[in-house]
């Protein structure tokens, strides 16, 4: 057998593309050691430099992280409050048929974006290869929904809000097993004081005998939160995945594909006799056209906020929906105010920003992220010699400027 030649042996030692894309790849701690050998240290006024540039860059991604999440409450806080006027003033339950439409502006917008691409991208392409997996995914986001909504018949709204926390659990564990994310001792901080936060506002809401629900059958209703939290979760993760590795539009697109097709049969299986009930007029017309219009921002843009910063963060961004909500509801129907809904609106937006405070660092592993590549650009290599541990990359909450160079640790 003839050996390889030199070139070629060099390119199959080659290490694996290193660090998923759009990360800062270092942080303060991985700077070389003031005074440490070897020819190519920095100067102790460009290890400053760096260390400036990136505290400047973790300060401005924190607080896109938690503007970012408040515009995604603010659209559930819309999905919320028209759902209460079609459900309460115009006793239009029907959820699966709201979802449908969602799923239709979602078919009709990506799943036609990607009917029109060649080549790998093309939608059949993309069935031929990964079919099965969208097909699981577009059934657990369509019965996540589905459940928490249909709790509401059975269990009380504070139980509702307390047990949809759990969705934050599931999240912290599916990516620490399967997209390999580290936490830091801050983040769980920050999540034990949003947590806290939820808390007094569900408290808030028996002090001021806010409408409970029916409460017909707890424990079943109970169940069912727990199960949509679980399923909200495993969608989430799913979701952070493929955009990272594949594309949003992707995601989209098949999502619309096979949600509007499991919502469809669902619709004509369990919800075709509440649809004919309902007394069609402008009003309520115009209630489902805001509905889907909140639900298709809400599908849209949750993408574009989970690559920038991280499923675990989104969901903790979501806790304030119910505030808004709330806040909206003082004026709409004409709720009782408790300072206690203040102090909970602050306690998790504190808790936000001790979790966006510092980076989560991934442990990498080239099997779950093969399909990562390097952003384009200049690279600058620090020259370090202290040993990095190969095996870790520390990873900033947001994307990298084009304009900049990447930094990276030798």
């Amino acid at each position: 057998m003839i050996p390889p030649e030199p070139q070629q042996q060099q390119q199959q030692l080659q290490p694996p593309p290193p660090a998923p894309p759009n990360h800062v790849v270092t942080t303060i701690e991985n700077l070389p050691a003031e005074g440490s050998g070897g020819g190519g240290s920095l100067s102790a006024s460009s290890r400053a430099g760096v260390r400036q540039r990136i505290r400047k860059v973790l300060n401005r991604e924190m607080f896109i992280s938690v503007a970012l999440g408040q515009v995604l409450s603010l659209l559930i806080c819309g999905i919320s409050l028209t759902s209460k006027y079609l459900s309460e003033d115009f006793h239009a339950n029907t959820p699966v048929f709201q979802s449908f439409l969602n799923y239709i502006l979602l078919f009709l917008v990506y799943t036609t974006t990607l009917a029109v691409r060649q080549g790998e991208e093309n939608l059949l392409a993309i069935l031929r290869r990964r079919w099965w997996k969208y097909m699981i995914l577009g059934l657990i986001d369509l019965e996540a929904n589905y459940l928490v909504v249909k709790a509401y018949q059975y269990t009380t709204l504070t139980s509702i809000q307390l047990l949809d926390c759990f969705v934050i659990p599931v999240v912290i564990l599916l990516s620490w097993f399967f997209l390999l994310i580290r936490y830091k001792a801050v983040h769980f901080i920050g999540i034990v004081v949003c947590i806290l936060g939820m808390g007094c506002m569900a408290g808030a809401d028996v002090l001021v005998g806010r409408h409970q629900g029916a409460g017909e059958n707890k424990l079943v209703g109970d169940l069912l939160v727990l199960g949509g939290a679980t399923l909200y979760g495993i969608s989430n993760v799913w979701e952070e995945y493929i955009i990272r590795t594949l594309s949003r539009v992707e995601f989209l697109g098949m999502i619309g594909l096979f949600g509007a097709f499991f919502s469809g049969i669902q619709l004509a299986i369990m919800e075709h006799k509440e649809l004919l009930k309902v007394p069609w007029d402008w009003q309520i017309g115009l209630l489902y056209v805001g509905f889907s219009a909140c639900m298709f921002g809400l599908y849209s843009f949750m993408p574009v906020v989970i690559k920038k910063t991280s499923a675990t963060s989104v969901n903790l961004s979501l806790l304030t929906a119910d505030l808004y909500s709330l806040f909206c509801g003082l004026f709409l129907f004409h709720y009782k105010f408790s300072g206690l809904y203040l102090l909970s609106f602050f306690t998790i937006l504190i808790g936000l920003v001790l979790y966006s405070s510092t980076s989560t660092y991934i442990a990498q592993d080239p099997r779950v992220y093969k399909q990562f590549r390097n952003p384009s650009g200049p690279a600058v290599d620090l020259p370090a010699t202290a040993q990095v541990e190969p095996s870790v990359t520390y990873t900033s909450l947001g994307q990298e400027n084009e304009d900049e160079p990447h930094v990276r640790v030798a």
